[in-house]
């Protein structure tokens, strides 16, 4: 049974890749009805979307599959649409209205509709129609080229562009709006680019930029692994922890703990000495394990943590005590977040095949059990 914040809210999701799936599992997350629309023969771009108990980002929607070619199947589209808060897409522009789903003919039925587009580049500008993934998109907005080493930039997984600036935004854009159609019954169309949402996550150091506190240079600057008190270190064990002791009472147990009385890091602040220091603290660090570490560290202000891999971090304390990690038919995954005192969201249930649910889920929204026959009678869905 759905719960949480959203329940009431009832969204249709055109099933895509990457930040789409993602958007859709906040929002079933967080309560919403989730009607994703799977193509018969898989979505735009080639490729389904798995639906496995593996698949996480398909949790907690139920799948409705339909031949988006058959004009019957648009026009079932179209009532789901009519009956929707919101609906997303993540194609590129045009296909949409090509399908005569096109926010143009949504809003002209349904004025209140929210209709969410999630692209990298955008619904227009020179590269709106090229295709890309988050990498290229993360590139374009000087994030790519700050992050990594010296020696090159390093793609962080797919977390800026698809995940932060593309899914986040999309789902933060569509709730602003779906709280301006419920005050003034004014729906609209909330352009979610990859790009846009990557440089807005890079607000903080084009500031830093301006300033001239930010280099152009990687691993050159205080916090993407120039400045020796804010890194990553070994340790004897093969094992690694982070540190980041920016401010002075910190800084100052973090010498403490380690029990460094170098006067060279009393010049925390000195960008000529920040090489050095991080091979005097590296060295430091190496003597002893990552778990001898966490006990002299952990829990104090030195503002530390161990590196966790994918397999442990869902066994500390810390996440256990806050069950930040659940599980869901056997796979361990994240829980919903963020958290609400009165409303806590929950995972609604596991991914769904696709077409797991076209005759429940359309009789749900309104739509005859015969009509719903009649639909797959014709092919128009499965």
């Amino acid at each position: 049974m759905a719960q949480g914040p959203l329940d009431g809210v009832r969204v249709v999701e055109f099933a895509g890749i990457g930040p789409g799936p993602f958007c859709g599992m906040l929002l079933s997350d967080l309560g919403a009805d989730v009607i994703r629309i799977d193509r018969k023969t898989g979505p735009v771009g080639g490729s389904r979307p798995t639906t496995d108990r593996f698949s996480i980002t398909a949790r907690g929607r139920r799948s409705v599959a339909l031949d988006l070619k058959h004009p019957d199947a648009i026009e079932t589209c179209l009532k789901l649409m009519d009956g929707a808060d919101i609906v997303f897409e993540g194609f590129r522009p045009g296909v949409m209205e090509r399908l005569g789903l096109g926010p143009d003919v949504a809003l002209k039925r349904n004025p209140r509709l929210v209709f969410g587009r999630m692209t990298g580049w955008g619904q227009f500008g020179p590269l709106a129609q090229a295709a890309g993934h988050d990498m290229n998109y993360i590139a374009l907005t000087g994030a790519l080229h700050a992050i990594g080493g010296k020696d090159k930039p390093i793609p962080p997984l797919n977390l800026v562009g698809d995940f932060g600036g593309g899914a986040l935004y999309l789902a933060f854009g569509m709730l602003a709006a779906l709280t301006h159609a419920r005050t003034t019954g004014q729906g609209q169309v909330v352009d979610a680019a990859m790009t846009d949402g990557a440089a807005s996550l890079m607000a903080m150091f084009y500031g830093f930029k301006a300033l001239g506190m930010w280099s152009g240079e990687r691993a050159d600057n205080m916090l993407d692994g120039g400045a020796h008190f804010y890194d990553t270190y070994q340790c004897a064990d093969g094992g690694w922890i982070s540190i980041g002791s920016i401010e002075p009472q910190f800084y100052a147990l973090l010498l403490e703990k380690t029990g460094i009385t170098d006067p060279q890091f009393q010049r925390q602040m000195s960008r000529e000495d920040w090489p050095a220091l991080t091979e005097k603290l590296a060295a430091v660090i190496a003597t002893k394990t990552r778990d001898e570490w966490t006990a002299i560290m952990e829990g104090t202000d030195i503002c530390f943590a161990p590196v966790l891999s994918l397999d442990e971090a869902p066994r500390h304390p810390h996440n256990v005590a806050r069950q930040t990690f659940i599980e869901v038919e056997g796979v361990p995954q994240p829980a919903p977040a963020p958290r609400f005192s009165q409303t806590p969201g929950a995972v609604q249930f596991a991914p769904a095949g696709v077409g797991a649910h076209t005759e429940s889920a359309l009789v749900e929204w309104g739509f005859s059990p015969d009509a719903v026959a009649a639909l797959k009678a014709s092919g128009a869905a499965a």
